[in-house]
């Protein structure tokens, strides 16, 4: 299934898994059929799933490497572990619910050798209809939580300023220089990753791919986005299993951003803001919940979500956050 070429050096494809055993089978799948002619490996990183995925790649998909986690420990751990047997002198972080098409992994790998001053680079994302699934986006920032608490980038798509950080009013349609790249596909260059670290542990999920765009920023290593290359990601596969829980955690990631690497001042301000975020959604659900008549307990169970998220956020990110054990 592989080869070598001399114009490409080695590429390893991490993959962390769980409980998504067909949508994965599909991911491995377009793997190996779209990426020829260049000398690469896959590794694939079992969060301790409970449904028979383990068992299905093994009998599969053979060729890959496959680690087995007995618990799981989030995201970037997954990934950390991957990345510590890694051969590849690029990396590239690619989600389970995703579907690589025409070639998507050799052209993002000629951009990189054409780029040696990019440290990571995205790429085109569709959704399973073929419409534009928005990705890269700014920095946490005050002014942009304000700007997503009134919902304004929705209201303004087409304004590069209520717009600013989902970038809206960008098609992905050219080559550019981002803050940050979603790591639903995510091609790192090993050197960088030498200098920089792996991802940081203590994001369990959400959040540990700006955090790490950020450091690689504050040494001089560029994150750029391509259109050049294209995948279909279902998106939130795993995540969807819990939402309520991801959607707390979701926000923890985001504070817990603002507690690394912003002021204690302004990251208390975003507490406050994500309090906010959380309170003006409540109604909304509760409203839902009176005049829906088949999933009124569902939202119901919204709205006490979105309770939690607004005292919890008071107190700060940890307790948000996903409760790991």
């Amino acid at each position: 299934m592989t080869q070598e070429v001399p114009d490409y050096t080695v590429i390893s494809i991490i993959i962390v898994n769980w409980n998504t055993c067909q949508v994965t089978c599909d991911c491995l799948r377009s793997v190996y059929e779209q990426t020829e002619g260049i000398d690469f490996e896959v590794i694939l990183v079992d969060n301790a799933s409970t449904d028979d995925s383990v068992e299905r790649t093994k009998q599969k998909f053979p060729q890959v490497i496959l680690i087995e986690n007995t618990e799981n420990k989030g995201f970037a751990a997954a990934n950390n572990k991957g990345m510590k047997i890694a051969r590849g002198s690029y990396i590239l972080l690619l989600n389970s619910d995703t579907v690589v098409l025409d070639e998507a992994i050799q052209k993002t790998l000629k951009f990189a050798d054409q780029h040696p001053d990019a440290g990571i680079i995205g790429c085109r994302v569709l959704n399973p209809d073929g419409s534009l699934q928005p990705t890269c986006f700014m920095y946490p920032s005050i002014l942009n939580m304000l700007l997503s608490t009134a919902y304004l980038y929705k209201i303004f798509p087409n304004s590069k300023f209520f717009g600013r950080e989902r970038m809206t009013w960008w098609q992905r349609d050219d080559v550019r220089e981002v803050e940050v790249v979603t790591g639903c596909f995510m091609l790192v260059r090993r050197e960088a990753i030498e200098q920089v670290g792996m991802m940081d542990e203590n994001y369990f999920m959400y959040g540990e791919e700006t955090d790490w765009c950020w450091r690689f920023k504050q040494v001089g290593w560029k994150v750029m986005f391509t259109p050049q290359a294209q995948i279909i990601h279902l998106g939130g596969v795993s995540s969807s299993q819990v939402r309520p829980q991801m959607l707390l955690q979701l926000r923890a990631g985001i504070l817990q951003f603002f507690y690394k690497h912003r002021p204690y001042s302004v990251y208390l301000t975003a507490c406050l803001l994500t309090s906010l975020w959380f309170g003006i959604r409540i109604i909304p659900w509760l409203i839902k919940a009176v005049i829906s008549k088949h999933n009124r307990q569902q939202c119901l169970k919204m709205a006490k979500t979105y309770f939690l998220g607004s005292f919890r956020a008071l107190k700060g990110y940890k307790a948000l956050e996903f409760k790991r054990s």
